[in-house]
């Protein structure tokens, strides 16, 4: 099954592998080979064998049949979808367990206790290669920027998403030849994200992970590497190039299907004129129909057709935050909190863990009370609320109990349909909507969650991040199914590429109380706070010295502001934010529905005004910039 070692340059390689969940075939002749300092993402639907092929892999389990080859002395860091620590040891404790071996061999190199020489230069070699005279300040390092918990909890007291950060330090700490992760980055924030996406682009060693991330698959994954119909399918570049690659493979084996096809079509008759085959000819052409006809299909990939039921019609006052404040143990976690919600408008929160996003759900339904402030929810609204948790799931239910509970048909406005129908949108077969639920998959988990709460219907959607363990093609269905929904969704996520598709507002909290309201998307809201720090960077730096001239006595001082450029500087934050004010305004009416059913032929010129808009946000933050450092220069001198 496994080998130790492999004689060509992979440091992994995988072959014909099988592997069997009763009649499910989910790695059937898998073929991989990973090399130094490759950074491979491994996509497929959930159920297809990726979590099962990473255990075999990081040898938690075993394959019915098959080779798995490592290099000889290859160290691993695996990080599972189910933690794996020490619940009764601290947190440091378990994060310095991911370099036991390292550790042993510090220990060993610094005791000098019948080590030969030999055997010491081979330590000071293996240490040099894992960076272990680093690892103190690498522990903190990963412990900071990955938010992981004080140093001395218990893991037992811990969270989920605090245990999985504990569980991500461990995989790293001990610098490995070869990571192995499975959803790196659920419960990480974005910034946490954003560093690890720079940790793992500079760092030397290989990686093969499953995430559901498509920024993260797009700025680490040097090869794409889809699992589908228990075979590897092999795509050179990241997740963009992926797409490319596997329409151009798809419109392959659909042009070659249908070549079969006419092949077949036209052998059929003489097949059926039942000509007697003893020539040698009439054999090898009888032979060769036969061969063909044997070939399999390309399987037709099936998209999920997420159901959100019709929602109710909303009335003119959907939901009204008028300044909101919540304090916990005397700690505000926001304060002044304006907000007003429209019908079909879908808004994003995103920020840290445990900096109140779950509050402020809780105050927008209802089911908190604000500490400052009051929350007006509309006459018409109906809340629908899709847990971050799978506690609403029995898991010693059948699929099929679990979504119908005990009503056989799903109410769609005027319309019925049965709750198996139902479940096979969700893409369940019939085999698998009559299993436990303590059967299925994380993945599958998430549909089946999915599919019992939308079907409650409401016109007020409510998802506290959605997006953990779905698959790619899944998420792209869940996007599409939230921007033509017309009632109002508000959605807590980390994924930045979901936000950015289906938010028309985003609610950040910046973790030190602050929380802002930026109209557009995520990637805007990143960008305009970039411009800004950029501006007042540049205003804080010290003016760059020149070269030094023939000084008149009042030369060698810096310049002061003159009159009108003071008036300037006063009024420039307020242009500048009548000037985003403006953007956000032609951005609002771009992102209405309703502006292309009467106006669509002013969407051209009302873009472009768009981006003149834009520019003169650009320019003014320059000129911003240019102010302060004069006015800061003269100060200084």
């Amino acid at each position: 099954m496994a080998s130790p070692s492999i004689q060509n340059d992979a440091i992994l390689s995988a072959s014909e592998l099988q592997l069997s969940f009763g009649n499910q075939a989910v790695l059937d002749g898998a073929t991989l080979a990973v090399y130094p300092g490759g950074k491979v993402g491994l996509v497929g639907r959930n159920g297809c064998g990726k979590s099962s092929f990473l255990r075999i892999v990081a040898g938690e389990e075993a394959a019915d049949s098959g080779n798995v080859s490592f290099k000889q002395g290859l160290a691993i860091g695996y990080l599972p979808q189910e933690f794996q620590l020490d619940d009764e040891a601290t947190v440091e404790a378990n994060i310095r367990a991911g370099a036991a071996e390292l550790i042993a061999m510090i220990e060993r190199f610094e005791t000098h206790e019948s080590v030969s020489d030999s055997e010491m230069a081979r330590l000071q070699i293996a240490i040099d290669h894992a960076d272990g005279w680093n690892l103190e300040n690498r522990i903190e390092i990963l412990m900071r920027e990955l938010s992981a918990p004080p140093a001395d909890r218990i893991v037992r007291h811990l969270s989920g998403g605090e245990k999985r950060r504990v569980g991500l330090c461990r995989a790293l700490v001990g610098q490995p030849d070869l990571l192995v992760l499975d959803e790196p980055t659920n419960h990480l924030d974005a910034e946490a994200i954003a560093w690890l996406e720079g940790y793992l682009a500079s760092a030397g060693g290989a990686c093969l992970f499953v995430t559901h991330d498509r920024y993260f698959l797009d700025r680490i994954a040097t090869r794409i590497v889809e699992l589908a119909e228990g075979r590897f399918f092999s795509h050179e570049g990241n997740y963009s190039d992926y797409l490319i690659a596997k329409e151009e493979r798809q419109e392959r084996l659909q042009a070659a299907e249908h070549k079969r096809q006419r092949f077949l079509a036209r052998e059929i008759e003489w097949v059926r004129a039942g000509v007697k085959a003893r020539g040698t000819k009439q054999r090898s052409r009888l032979d060769n129909y036969y061969a063909v006809k044997a070939q399999k299909a390309p399987e037709r990939e099936l998209d999920m057709e997420l159901v959100i039921p019709t929602p109710p019609k909303l009335a003119n006052v959907v939901l009204d935050l008028a300044e909101v404040g919540y304090v916990w143990d005397r700690d505000p976690l926001f304060l002044g909190l304006d907000l007003s919600f429209s019908a079909g408008e879908c808004v994003g929160i995103v920020g840290p863990n445990g900096v109140g996003k779950t509050t402020l759900l809780k105050l927008i339904m209802g089911d908190l009370e604000p500490t400052d402030g009051t929350v007006t929810i509309g006459k018409r609204t109906e809340f629908n609320y899709v847990d971050q948790t799978r506690l609403e799931l029995d898991e010693d239910k059948s699929v099929l109990d679990e979504v119908s509970q005990g009503v056989d048909f799903v109410k769609f406005g005027d319309e019925s349909i049965s709750v198996r129908g139902y479940l096979q949108r969700f893409l369940f077969s019939n085999e698998r909507i009559n299993d436990r639920v303590g059967n299925l998959s994380g993945g599958e988990k998430n549909r089946v969650l999915l599919a019992k709460i939308l079907r409650r219907g409401g016109n007020f959607l409510v998802l506290d991040e959605p997006t953990n363990d779905l698959d790619l093609q899944t998420l792209r269905v869940l996007e599409e199914a939230l921007i033509n929904f017309d009632g109002t969704s508000l959605v807590v996520s980390h994924d930045r590429w979901f936000l950015d598709r289906v938010c028309d507002r985003v609610i950040v909290f910046d973790g030190k109380g602050n929380v802002t309201v930026s109209v557009g998307n995520y990637s805007y809201f990143l960008e305009k706070k970039r411009a800004r720090e950029n501006a007042l960077a540049s205003a804080a730096a010290p003016p760059k010295k020149e070269k030094k001239k023939r000084e008149r006595p009042d030369e060698g001082k810096p310049r002061k502001l003159k009159w009108k450029e003071e008036r300037e500087l006063e009024s420039m934050e307020e242009t500048i934010l009548e000037a985003e004010s403006a953007v956000e305004a032609i951005e609002e009416k771009l992102n209405d529905p309703e502006f292309y059913i009467e106006n669509s032929a002013e969407a051209p010129a009302l873009s472009e005004e768009l981006e003149r808009k834009r520019a003169e946000v650009r320019t003014l933050y320059e000129r911003w910039e240019e102010l302060e450092a004069i006015r800061l220069a003269a100060e200084s001198g």
